[in-house]
């Protein structure tokens, strides 16, 4: 039901909110120019790498920018008021507004509407036997963990929640999902977190190299 349902949420999605799409592309061109959208190469079901499509809301190689700066030991990571996001990315990024190309990436069989939030491929890289876990569905543009704390959360803990989802999962638990996910757009600026777990294993792989 939930294979059914996805594609014709994402089809219906997209012809709706259209015009939203127009205005928001209009305002990141006025913002910060080209690219509209940004690719970010993710780790999809069972590990396969996909092109998870977002609107822009950072400054062009903002990791690297971030690494010669030191902004964050994270390299994946932003901190509060970071120089790098910009001004129409904060508001995008508050609202959530960001993710809505991801409904063609649904259309595409790569996403569900709700699952566990997408990592980057080198983040699932590190990933342990449990948390790999999250691999084994669908990621989600929304889920358990983003109405629940979402970048305030640490990785631990959203593994957490990721896999409680995981153990409870029902269409009445995603229905309720993406009710809470409306509300988010209303929501004050999250304070972002320095995840330690992801700086250690960044600087693990970058020894190992």
């Amino acid at each position: 039901m939930k294979r059914v349902l996805d594609p014709v949420v994402a089809a219906a999605g997209l012809v709706v909110l259209s015009p939203v799409y127009a205005g928001i592309a209009v305002a990141v061109l006025v913002d910060s120019g080209r690219p509209v959208l940004f690719v970010s190469r993710r780790a999809g079901l069972e590990g396969r790498p996909f092109g998870m499509l977002k609107f822009r809301t950072m400054i062009p190689d903002a990791i690297a920018v971030g690494r010669e700066q030191g902004i964050t030991d994270d390299p994946f990571g932003i901190v509060k008021g970071d120089p790098r996001i910009t001004r129409s990315g904060r508001w995008l990024r508050r609202t959530g507004l960001d993710e809505l190309p991801q409904l063609v990436n649904v259309l595409r069989g790569q996403m569900s509407i709700v699952g566990p939030r997408a990592d980057l491929v080198e983040q699932a890289a590190s990933y342990d036997e449990r948390e790999r876990r999250r691999l084994s569905v669908r990621p989600g543009m929304t889920g358990w963990a983003q109405v629940n704390g979402r970048d305030s959360l640490t990785w631990i803990q959203r593994f957490d929640l990721d896999l409680w989802y995981l153990d409870n999962w029902s269409l009445w638990l995603d229905a309720k999902i993406l009710v809470r996910t409306v509300g988010q757009v209303f929501r004050a600026e999250p304070e972002p977190i320095e995840d330690t777990l992801n700086i250690e294993r960044a600087k693990k792989r970058t020894s190992s190299s």
